[in-house]
């Protein structure tokens, strides 16, 4: 009888087998089908849960275009859309323009915190550079010099090719500067300055500056300049 088995056909022996074995078939056949079930769930509420997340961004961004500019939205109404659309990119998204909303209206550890949260909870996004480069920015507004000069360090270290890579070199530069670090500002201020852009144009200048302070024996290192939460990094 196996003798025969054997010499069937490949489909007449799956049929043999399917036969024999019909009762594991059909829920092995099943547990297919619902696990298919299931994941096609999983990815369309995931589908869902991002439009959703995605509208009730765009309502609280809303707000201010509708306004003419002339306001803008609180802190508050951004961790809203946080706390009911979290793991979300909307979500994620939300939190950092909180965090801007925080320090625009000079509440510095507040908005730090944002930006920190968003590095735990969103590790591998591509706008972690934005958040690292926000936290950096809150410790030098809070004049937590050092704190701040290694969280810009660590910001262009860790997303070399980040469109955050020119501000962050160029405010370390200005923290060196500071604290009279001046061979450490200069080369910074030279790397920037072979990139045709505003952020270099203004590294240029301020390398030229700084040579007449070495040339004339280091005079006493400027104030900081001012941060502004808008400069652009082009």
């Amino acid at each position: 009888m196996e003798q025969n088995v054997a010499r069937l056909p490949y489909f007449e022996r799956l049929w043999t087998w399917f036969e024999t074995n019909k009762k594991q078939a059909l829920w092995g056949a099943l547990i297919v089908v619902a696990v298919g079930v299931i994941i096609s769930f999983y990815f369309w509420q995931q589908s869902e849960s991002e439009v959703n997340a995605g509208e009730a961004l765009s309502q609280v961004l809303a707000g201010a275009v509708f306004s003419g500019g002339n306001r803008a939205e609180s802190p508050e109404a951004y961790l809203k859309v946080v706390s009911q659309h979290g793991g979300t990119s909307a979500a994620g998204q939300a939190l950092l323009l909180a965090g801007e909303a925080f320090f625009a209206q000079g509440r510095y550890s507040e908005a730090q915190a944002q930006f920190q949260r968003f590095t735990r909870e969103y590790a591998g996004n591509p706008l972690a550079a934005q958040a690292a480069l926000g936290t950096a920015k809150c410790l030098e507004a809070q004049g937590k010099t050092e704190e701040a000069a290694r969280a810009y360090k660590e910001a262009f270290e860790r997303n070399p090719n980040a469109n955050i890579v020119p501000q962050a070199k160029f405010s370390l530069a200005r923290i060196y500067e500071s604290q009279n670090k001046l061979d450490q500002a200069r080369s910074l201020y030279e790397e920037l300055a072979r990139a045709e852009t505003s952020t270099g144009s203004d590294a240029a200048m301020r390398l030229e500056e700084l040579k007449m302070r070495l040339s004339a024996g280091g005079a006493p290192p400027p104030a900081v300049f001012p941060i502004l939460s808008n400069q652009k990094t082009n």
